[in-house]
C-alpha cells in the first residue's frame, strides 16, 4: 500500500525547509568580522609582517628608527608610555616601530631618509607626522585624526572641553551657528590641518569671550600664536574655503624647517621680514606690526625670520650680521624674489608707516629683482628632508678623489689631518629635543 503525503503537508513544511536552510547558510555580521586584537603596547614590524598590520588595524604610527640614534633612544620610552592609551581610544591607533637601519628594503620603499621618521597611516595611506613627541602631547596630536570631521557642541563647558582637548598645535574652527553640513566638506578636505566645530548652543558669555557680537559667525583660532580671526559671511562653501585656507597659518609665520614645509601648500606670496634676533624685544614689537598688516592684506603671507636664529636661510637673500636689519622682500618660493626701491630697510621709527609704503611699493610694481643665493622653497625642503642623498654623493666624490690620489706616481706620506664633524652631530647632542631632529 502506497502511502501518499498530503499537499497540505507539502505545503507547510517546504517554506520551514527553506527558513532552516537558509538560516544554516547565512553568518551575522558579528560573526563574520572579529574586530583586531586590541594592541596597547609597541608593535616591531619587519618585512613579513608590516603590510598585513597596516591593513588590519586602521590607524598605525610607525616609527622608522635605527639602534644607534639618540633622538630615537629618547622618544622609545615615550612610544612605550602613549601605546596603551591610544589603543584605549573609541578608534584606537596602534604604536609600532621598524628597525630601519635593519630592514633597509622595507625603509626605502617608505621614504625613509634619517631618523627617526615617523608616520600615521590611516587605512593604509601614510601621512608624515612632525607633531611633538612627548607622550603626553603625542597621544593629544594623534588624537586629532580619529576625532571626527565635525564635532557638535551644545554647551559652554563642552565648547571649553573642546578647545582644552584640542591643544595647540592645529588652528581651530568653530562655527557658531552654522550648521554641521555647511561645514562638512570642507572639514573633511582640511581634517589633517584644523580643528572643525559647531555650536548650537552657548551664552552671551562665550560670545565676548570670542569676540563675534552675532550669529551666524565663523571664528578661527591659532592657540600657539594666539591669533583670532571672526569671519561673518557669506557662508558659500568657496568663500568659507578661502577664509580657512588664509587662516591656518598664523598672520606671521615664524620661518623654520617645518613651516616651509606648510608653506609649499599655500600659493600665496611670501613677505618675509629678515630680523637680526627674532626673540628680541624690539623684534616682537615689529611682529605685531606685521601682524596687524597681514589682517589687512590676506593675499600675502606675512613671515619673519632671524638671522641668529637661521642665518644659512637668510644669507640666500643676502642678509647676514653684517646687514643692516630688519629687511623685507616679496619671495614667491622660486629661484627669485622682490626687493622694492626705497624700502630695503626698516627703521626703527614709524615702523608701521615703513611696512604700508613697502606693500604700496610692491603693489604698484617699484620692484627690483634679485635671485637667491640658494635653493628655492622647495630645494630647501628637498635639502632638510633628503640629507642622506647629499652625504651618499659626498661619499661618492670622496671615494673617486681617493682613487684619482693613490693612482698618482708620488711617495707615499703619513700624516693626520683634523675632520670637522658633520653639521648633524652637534644636534645629536644637543638638548634640546624637537620634531624636526633627525639623524642620518
Amino acid at each position: 500500500m502506497t502511502t501518499r503525503r498530503s499537499p497540505l503537508i507539502l505545503l507547510n513544511t517546504t517554506p520551514l525547509l527553506l527558513l532552516v536552510l537558509l538560516s544554516s547558510s547565512i553568518i551575522s555580521p558579528a560573526e563574520s568580522t572579529t574586530p583586531p586584537e586590541k594592541i596597547n603596547t609597541v608593535l616591531e614590524l619587519d618585512e613579513s609582517n608590516f603590510d598585513s598590520t597596516i591593513s588590519t588595524y586602521d590607524y598605525v604610527f610607525v616609527d622608522f628608527y635605527a639602534p644607534w640614534c639618540g633622538h630615537c633612544k629618547r622618544l622609545a620610552p615615550e612610544l612605550d608610555v602613549a601605546a596603551p592609551i591610544l589603543a584605549e581610544l573609541k578608534k584606537p591607533i596602534v604604536i609600532a616601530k621598524v628597525n630601519a637601519d635593519k630592514y633597509t628594503r622595507l625603509a626605502r620603499k617608505h621614504e625613509v631618509d634619517g631618523f627617526p621618521t615617523l608616520k600615521i597611516y590611516m587605512h593604509g595611506v601614510p601621512t608624515d607626522y612632525y607633531g611633538p613627541r612627548k607622550a603626553e602631547l603625542l597621544v593629544r596630536f594623534l588624537r586629532k585624526f580619529v576625532a571626527p570631521d565635525v564635532t557638535i557642541l551644545n554647551s559652554d563647558s563642552a565648547i571649553r572641553e573642546f578647545f582644552e582637548e584640542a591643544g595647540t598645535h592645529f588652528p581651530i574652527f568653530i562655527g557658531f551657528g552654522l550648521n554641521e553640513t555647511v561645514m562638512s566638506n570642507l572639514a573633511i578636505k582640511y581634517k589633517k590641518k584644523a580643528w572643525f566645530s559647531v555650536a548650537s548652543d552657548f551664552s552671551d558669555d562665550v560670545m565676548v569671550q570670542y569676540n563675534f557680537d552675532k550669529i551666524p559667525a565663523l571664528v578661527s583660532i591659532h592657540p600657539s600664536y594666539n591669533d583670532h580671526t571672526v569671519f561673518y559671511g557669506p557662508f558659500e562653501e568657496e568663500f568659507m574655503e578661502e577664509f580657512i585656507t588664509q587662516n591656518s597659518l598664523p598672520l606671521a609665520v615664524p620661518i623654520n624647517s617645518e613651516t616651509l614645509k606648510v608653506l609649499k601648500d599655500d600659493q600665496r606670496k611670501i613677505v618675509l621680514t629678515i630680523l637680526e634676533d627674532d626673540s628680541e624685544e624690539k623684534s616682537q614689537n615689529l611682529i605685531k606690526i606685521l601682524k596687524a598688516a597681514a589682517s589687512a592684506n590676506r593675499d600675502l603671507v606675512f613671515g619673519f625670520v632671524g638671522v641668529k636664529q637661521w642665518e644659512e636661510f637668510t644669507e640666500t637673500f643676502g642678509a647676514n650680521k653684517e646687514t643692516k636689519l630688519p629687511k623685507m622682500i616679496v619671495w614667491d618660493g622660486d629661484e627669485e624674489y622682490l626687493s622694492v626701491i626705497g624700502s630695503e630697510s626698516i627703521e626703527e621709527e614709524n615702523q608701521g608707516s615703513q611696512i604700508s609704503q613697502f606693500l604700496a611699493g610692491y603693489r604698484e610694481g617699484r620692484t627690483e629683482r634679485n635671485r637667491v643665493s640658494g635653493p628655492s622653497l622647495l630645494g630647501y625642503i628637498s635639502s632638510l628632508i633628503g640629507i642622506r642623498t647629499v652625504y651618499i654623493i659626498v661619499f661618492l666624490v670622496a671615494m673617486l678623489m681617493f682613487i684619482l690620489h693613490i693612482t698618482k706616481e708620488e711617495p707615499l706620506r703619513v700624516g693626520t689631518r683634523d675632520q670637522a664633524e658633520p653639521a648633524t652631530s652637534s644636534k645629536a647632542e644637543s638638548s634640546e629635543y624637537r620634531p624636526e631632529d633627525k639623524q642620518d
